[in-house]
């Protein structure tokens, strides 16, 4: 038997947000339950942890579930540098001052 990660609580109140999300999109889709696993390719007991956020399920499978419901596009953005706002600013920080030309002989 696996052991659940230890998630801190706001990445815990995350997952948890992300599973009723998935579960309120089915809903909206009326795909049941069955069908929406089958769908995805794993069970029914993944798909009930799934809405509800388990942190022992893989990624994989939530993507699963997102790609069933047509919501794959904004994953892919999750992690873009383009939306690192503390890289950003940390990448910035470590520009030179000034950059020095070198004169060849």
């Amino acid at each position: 038997m696996s052991k659940k990660p230890h998630l801190p609580i706001p990445a815990k109140k995350a997952l948890n947000k992300l599973g009723k999300d998935i579960r309120d999109a089915r809903l909206r889709r009326r795909i049941g339950t069955e069908l929406m696993a089958e769908r995805a390719g794993f069970s029914r007991i993944t798909l009930n942890k799934i809405e509800k956020g388990d942190s022992g399920v893989s990624v994989g499978s939530y993507v699963s579930a997102l790609f069933v419901l047509g919501m794959l596009d904004r994953l892919q953005d999750i992690a873009d540098a383009r939306h690192d706002l503390t890289g950003l600013m940390l990448e910035e920080e470590r520009l030179p001052k000034r950059i020095r030309i070198q004169k060849h002989d």
